[in-house]
């Protein structure tokens, strides 16, 4: 093998470890209120509401979704901006 093949297949070695890495490491995530269309929530959407897929109105400010770490107060909507706490309205 030549010096150039080696370096080549150290590379290719490393490129493929990192993307298998990428694949398998877990997406840190955070709880947003607010966010979520009608039906779309990850959990929790207030009373006479058990979780998953039970917000009855879109962006309601009590049921949450799971979004990436750091995104939900940027997140905007038609109602507002997303929030990492519940609220009433």
């Amino acid at each position: 093998m030549t010096q150039t093949q080696t370096v080549l297949a150290a590379a290719l070695s490393a490129l493929i470890s990192g993307a298998a890495m990428a694949a398998t490491a877990p997406m840190e995530k955070e709880k947003c209120y607010g966010v979520s269309v009608a039906g779309q929530n990850d959990c929790k959407a207030g009373a006479g509401t058990s979780c998953a897929g039970s917000s009855k109105m879109d962006y309601q400010a009590n049921a949450w979704k799971y979004v990436a770490k750091g995104s939900c107060t940027s997140m905007k909507t038609p109602k507002g901006m997303g929030s990492l706490e519940p609220s009433k309205s």
